[in-house]
Parts: structure tokens; C-alpha cells; sequence
């Protein structure tokens, strides 16, 4: 499986927020409506630091846009390229924050009062990005917003979750199937604080916050594997280092890692975690919590042993992830217009770069060929 120029092995990356450079965004006008720029992405234009919330951007004429499947993965293809524009970053991808915003705007969900989930994007108003849990999800935002500009018909609450789905597949994770669908709510439908993990706690809680949501013990195991992607910041969560040597590549290292390496609580001014012996990577009490339950230590080990396995549950869970809180009639609907009621899967933006290459190699070929018979001919 490919996968991006940035996802594979990296050194300990420098914490940095430099801006993007786009080449271009829509500033238009429409009836009902009118699009605009504001501080936020204008300061991610520029190369400013983060802000605090993304605007809400819409127009009547959006919905008049009946998109299609390559509509979808033009979107697709904007977030990929955008990945990499800024190399200070992080470990030089914007793509595990990304990542992360997909997580935490589906994973306030509550199956049994039904409420929270994927459908609203409610981050985009100060409650819920306030939120302890969402600190410096504020990048992740203001990286959309050039896109949203360019594809103002994309809900947030679709743009964020596809973004998810591009993060994983182009660090060299399994295909993600995705549904289009979702609505952007107003402020007043923010879940409360709360329904997202706190990594400072064990087993049970873990438990508990997963179990609301409608996951099983493997299940939790299961998307705790991305933890083999980014890092923690000391001055966003106070926990501080990457989990793993490739925080850009989507694997089962998490699992390798923590089988594999010995751990001990890490000795610093900071809230307790673990450390590996050479101090660079780090695990949360949540983390290690895996090896300390038996139920979930069993997966741990299968996974450990078995990434195609990771991959496959994974993808399944992941994929049910994003859907959380959203009404079946709005999948429904959407496939409708799409004239297809089975899922979305995207075309990596690496396989699309080797199917180009295929073809140049093939138009050579013929070239060669015609050639060859035109000198037959004479």
C-alpha cells in the first residue's frame, strides 16, 4: 500500500502552527447570501497563528448544488494537498490533527438520549471548542476553512468527517467508506462537556465513555489505535510526546509499541504518564490501561500481531464513528441524488499519481509501437 511522501518514519518533530499558503480562495456573492473571509482564515491565509472558531459560511445557492461522487473527491483532493503545505508543523502534516477533529466532533454521541454525534458541527461556536478536551483543535478548524471557501455547498459537519477519512488514507491506512449527509446546527444543539475521553483516567472510564457511544470492548481497542498517530502537547493537554517514531503513518505500532517497549511513569513537573526508556515517546494512563485489563490486552495482542486485522476493524469502526447522530433518512437522501445507496470510498491522492504515471508509460509504449510499424511500412 502507498502512501504520502510524509508518512513514514520521522524524528522527533518541533511543535510549530506555521500557516498555510493557498493559492487562491472564492470570494463570491450570491442571492440570499454572500461569502466571505473572515479573521480566521485570512490569518491562515497569511500564516498567522490559530484561531478560536471557524465562521459560518452560507448561501441559499448551496443548496441548489446537487453534488456528485467526483465533486466529493475534488474535495478530497483539496484536503490531501493541503496536508503538507506547511512543513513546520508538527511532524510536517496537518493530517493527524485532522484526524482528530473527525474523532472528537463524532464522539460526543449518547445512543440512549440520541444527541451529540457527527451531525452539527457544533465546534464551530466558543462552548464546545472550549472544551478542555478540544484544545488545539483550533488548527485543525481554520485548516478547513480555505476548503470550505473553495466548496461552499459541503456542510462543515461533512467537510470535518471527510477530512478524517482523507487523513487516514493518505498516511497508509485502510479504505474508509464515508456517506455524505450531514447538517450544521446552530449553537443552541451543543452536546454538553464531558462525553469525550480523559486520558488521565483508567479502564473503567474508558469503558464508560465508549460504551455510551454503542462500542464494545474490541471496538475501544480497535480506534485507540490511532494513537499511532500525532502527539500530545504540553501547553494544549498538558501531556507532552508522540506515542510513536512515525506519528505520520497510519499502523499498528501503537500496538507493537506497547507490548514491545517498557514503560515507566515519566518524571517531570507534568500530570502523570508513562515514558519509554529513551524518554522521546510517551503513553497515556488510558493507554496503558489496554495491558492492564485482560479483555483488552487479548486485542491488543491480535492486533499487535496482525495489522491487516487492525486495518479491517478499524475501518469498521472508524466508519461507524463518523456516522454517529446522523438520521438514516439523511444518508438516504443524499445517496438519492448521488443515484447510488452504496457508500463513498476515495481515490488516494498516491494511487492517482501512479495511475497518471501508468498512463504516460503507456502512451510511450504506443508510441513505440506506431514507430516501430511505421518503419515495417516503409
Amino acid at each position: 500500500m502507498g502512501a504520502r511522501a510524509y508518512s513514514s518514519e520521522t524524528p522527533k518533530p518541533s511543535q510549530g502552527s506555521g500557516g498555510l499558503v493557498v493559492s487562491a480562495i472564492l470570494v463570491a456573492a450570491a442571492a440570499g447570501g454572500a461569502y466571505y473571509l473572515n479573521d480566521d482564515v485570512k490569518s491562515f491565509l497569511a500564516g498567522g497563528g490559530a484561531a478560536g472558531s471557524s465562521s459560518t459560511l452560507s448561501s441559499k445557492a448551496d443548496a441548489k448544488k446537487i453534488p456528485t461522487k467526483e465533486d466529493y473527491q475534488k474535495v478530497y483532493n483539496r484536503i490531501a494537498e493541503l496536508f503538507e503545505k506547511d512543513p513546520d508543523y508538527d511532524a510536517g502534516s496537518y493530517a493527524p490533527v485532522v484526524v482528530r477533529l473527525a474523532w472528537h466532533t463524532s464522539g460526543t454521541y449518547d445512543k440512549d438520549s440520541n444527541t451529540g454525534g457527527s451531525n452539527g458541527a457544533t465546534m464551530r461556536f466558543p462552548q464546545e471548542a472550549g472544551y478542555e478536551a478540544n484544545a488545539g483543535l483550533e488548527h485543525a478548524r481554520k485548516f478547513h476553512e480555505p476548503i470550505k471557501a473553495e466548496f461552499p455547498w459541503i456542510t462543515y459537519s461533512d467537510l470535518w468527517t471527510l477530512g478524517g477519512v482523507c487523513g487516514i488514507q493518505e498516511m497508509g491506512g485502510p479504505t474508509i467508506p464515508w456517506r455524505p449527509g450531514r447538517d450544521d446546527h446552530p449553537a443552541e444543539d451543543t452536546p454538553p462537556d464531558g462525553r469525550l475521553p480523559d486520558g488521565s483516567q483508567g479502564q473503567d472510564h474508558l469503558r464508560n465513555i465508549f460504551h455510551r457511544m454503542g462500542y464494545n470492548d474490541q471496538e475501544i481497542v480497535a480506534l485507540t489505535g490511532a494513537h499511532a498517530l500525532g502527539q500530545c502537547h504540553g501547553h494544549r493537554s498538558g501531556f507532552d510526546g508522540p506515542w510513536t517514531f512515525s506519528q505520520t503513518t497510519f499502523s499498528n505500532s501503537f500496538f507493537t509499541g506497547l507490548l514491545d517497549m517498557k514503560w515507566n511513569p515519566k518524571k517531570w513537573d507534568g500530570p502523570f504518564q508513562y515514558a519509554d526508556e529513551t524518554d522521546e515517546l510517551m503513553m497515556l494512563p488510558t493507554d496503558y490501561s489496554l495491558v492492564k485489563d485482560s479483555t483488552f490486552k487479548k486485542w491488543v495482542k491480535k492486533y499487535a500481531e496482525d495489522e491487516s486485522l487492525f486495518f479491517k476493524d478499524f475501518a469498521n469502526v472508524f466508519t461507524r464513528l463518523l456516522e454517529l447522530g446522523v438520521p438514516e433518512e439523511n444518508f438516504k437522501k443524499s445517496a438519492r441524488s448521488l443515484g447510488t445507496d452504496k457508500p463513498l470510498e476515495f481515490v488516494r491522492t498516491f494511487d492517482q499519481e501512479d495511475k497518471e504515471e501508468d498512463k504516460k508509460e503507456d502512451k510511450k509504449e504506443d508510441k513505440k509501437e506506431d514507430k516501430k510499424e511505421d518503419k515495417k511500412e516503409k
